[in-house]
């Protein structure tokens, strides 16, 4: 991977990060179709270059980080069915890595799922947005609903967001809260990675500016992207996104059914 590699990529992430479309699915997508060589450390930067873009709501939200010990509470039982699952099934979760075509299911199935949440949850929108209204059970939940995004193209943001909504949360508020609990997520994530395959960037120091210039234009790239998220959201709700899944999952299929290869690891 060089660095131009690495700007793209970073963009992708920036951009999709906190949309319901799935970064790591992109990521992987962008991967393959730009014939980045196999290796480790493609795994490594698709997961380290997350961290990136979550210091963009450290930013935006800074306020709201200092609202008291009960918020970190929460966002740690929110975190707390991740950060178990992680942990017992990284080795699975590496292996999904490698598929373009995990990505394309879960794409397609995700994107049909969108298209109906605005309906099924439009009663929500009655409730006025604020995250105090969510309970440690609550939070629980949508860590639960979090957990499923270990499978790539999944969507962390689409996972949570739903099951705040399951919730009765506004959309808002689901996005929100969601936003706030990829902070610790996807730190830890990215700690463990990095701790993980620490001897790729002891044999190879240039890793190490590639994946810094890589997280430095995805915290710039998703501080536009969530205040995009946000007001789109509010207005026009999920359905825009599905179609959008459903198109990308279903381009994919055909190209693998062609006998496309969109391997990008041994």
């Amino acid at each position: 991977m060089n660095i131009l590699h690495a700007i793209i990529l970073a963009i992708v992430e920036g951009l999709t990060e906190f949309l319901p479309v799935s970064s790591t699915g992109h990521m992987i997508i962008t991967a393959a179709l730009l014939g980045i060589p196999p290796g480790d450390f493609t795994k490594v930067f698709i997961v380290a270059i997350q961290f990136g873009a979550i210091l963009s709501v450290v930013v935006l939200y800074f306020k709201r980080f200092f609202k008291g010990l009960d918020f970190y509470f929460k966002l740690f039982a929110a975190f707390l069915p991740t950060a178990i699952l992680g942990f017992l099934l990284k080795s699975t979760v590496d292996k999904w890595l490698e598929s373009v075509t995990i990505v394309a299911v879960t794409l397609l199935v995700g994107g049909i799922i969108l298209l109906f949440v605005d309906k099924w949850f439009a009663k929500n929108e009655q409730h006025s947005p604020d995250e105090d209204t969510i309970s440690y059970p609550t939070a629980l939940l949508i860590g639960l609903f979090q957990s499923l995004a270990m499978v790539p193209g999944v969507s962390r943001s689409a996972a949570t967001i739903i099951g705040g909504l399951t919730q009765k949360l506004t959309r808002q508020t689901a996005a929100e809260f969601s936003f706030f609990l990829a902070v610790p997520t996807m730190f830890a994530a990215t700690a463990k990675s990095l701790w993980d395959d620490r001897e790729l960037f002891m044999a190879q120091s240039d890793n190490w500016g590639i994946l810094v210039i890589g997280n430095i234009v995805a915290f710039i790239v998703a501080m536009a992207a969530i205040r995009f998220f946000i007001g789109f959201l509010t207005k026009y709700g999920f359905k825009a996104f599905g179609y959008y899944r459903i198109i990308v999952g279903a381009i994919l299929l055909i190209l693998i059914i062609m006998g496309i290869d969109l391997k990008i690891v041994d």
